[in-house]
């Protein structure tokens, strides 16, 4: 699934992302370490992966998403 990142803050390496619906999904460090990735900047197109439905949804993994 892609979304755009919407805050991140970089001592807690959590932060959240809009859906494409804009739709805001928190994620943790443990979802943002899962993904590689060192530093994450609002805007940014990101890849994520999602366990769960509605108000259970849970950030698994984000990464950036390549073409």
């Amino acid at each position: 699934m892609q979304a755009t990142a919407y805050t991140y803050d970089s001592e807690t390496r959590s932060g959240s992302v809009l859906l494409d619906d804009g739709t805001p999904v928190s994620f943790d460090a443990t979802a943002f370490d899962a993904g590689g990735l060192r530093l994450l900047r609002p805007g940014q197109r990101v890849r994520i992966e999602v366990r769960g439905e509605g108000d259970e949804r849970e950030i698994t993994l984000v990464t950036l998403q390549t073409f």
